[in-house]
C-alpha cells in the first residue's frame, strides 16, 4: 500500500504546484506577501504536506522564499528581470516557431487540436477566466514547441513562462484586452499551417511584446 500512497501524494504535490504556478503568473499570489501552506491547503481542499512540498519547489526555482515561522513570500520581479525573460523568449521562441512553419505536414496533422485550444482560450478570455486562459496559452505554445522534439527547449521556455508575472492580465480582462490577446493565437497557427515562416515570426514577435507591455501591468 505504501508505494500507492506515495504516488497519490506525489500527484497531489504536482497538482498543487501547477495551481500555484498559474496563480503566480496571473498575479493572484502577490509579490512581497506571505502565504501559509496551511491556508492554501485548506482553500485547495488537501492536506498541508503536498502544498508545502509544492511551495518548497517554488523556493528552489527562485519564485518564492521561506519565511521562518510565517510561511512563504512571493519574490518580486524587477523590470530588468522581466526584460531579460522577454529577450530570452524572443531568442528561443521566434526562430523555433519559424522552424515549425517549415514542418507543414506535422502542423497540419494537428491543426484541429490547436485550433480548439485557441478557440477555448478566446472563450475563457470572454468569461474573464484568467487561470483557464493561461492554461490554454501554455498548451498552445508549449504544445507547438514540443513538435520540434527538443525536450530541453520546451523545459527552458516553460521555466521562463513560470518566472513571468503577468499582473496586467487582470486589467486586460476588465478592458477587453484579454480577448484581443487570445485572438492572436489563431492567426499564428494559420501562418504556420500555410508554411509562412516570415509571417509566423512577425505575429509571434508582436504577441510576445505584451510581456513587457500590457501584461506587465
Amino acid at each position: 500500500m505504501e508505494p500507492e500512497l506515495q504516488l497519490r501524494q506525489t500527484n497531489l504535490r504536482d497538482q498543487a504546484l501547477s495551481i500555484l504556478k498559474l496563480r503566480l503568473v496571473s498575479g493572484d499570489l502577490v509579490p512581497g506577501q506571505i502565504y501559509s501552506a496551511s491556508a492554501l491547503a485548506e482553500e485547495l481542499g488537501v492536506s498541508n504536506s503536498p502544498v508545502r512540498e509544492a511551495m518548497l519547489t517554488l523556493v528552489n526555482q527562485g519564485l518564492m522564499e521561506a519565511v521562518r515561522n510565517r510561511g512563504f513570500r512571493v519574490l518580486p520581479l524587477s523590470t530588468k528581470e522581466r526584460q531579460n525573460i522577454y529577450e530570452l523568449r524572443i531568442l528561443l521562441e521566434i526562430p523555433s516557431m519559424g522552424k515549425l512553419a517549415g514542418m507543414q505536414e506535422k502542423i497540419q496533422a494537428r491543426e484541429a487540436e490547436f485550433t480548439k485550444i485557441a478557440s477555448d482560450m478566446v472563450n475563457f478570455a470572454k468569461e474573464g477566466d484568467i487561470v483557464s486562459y493561461l492554461e490554454m496559452d501554455r498548451q498552445f505554445h508549449l504544445g507547438l514547441l514540443a513538435i520540434l522534439d527538443n525536450e530541453q527547449l520546451v523545459t527552458i521556455v516553460e521555466n521562463l513562462r513560470d518566472q513571468s508575472r503577468q499582473f496586467g492580465l487582470k486589467n486586460l480582462r476588465d478592458t477587453g484586452g484579454l480577448i484581443k490577446s487570445a485572438e492572436e493565437h489563431q492567426p499564428i497557427l494559420d501562418a504556420m499551417v500555410k508554411g509562412d515562416a516570415k509571417l509566423t515570426m512577425k505575429l509571434m514577435t508582436e504577441h510576445l511584446s505584451h510581456l513587457v507591455g500590457d501584461w506587465a501591468g
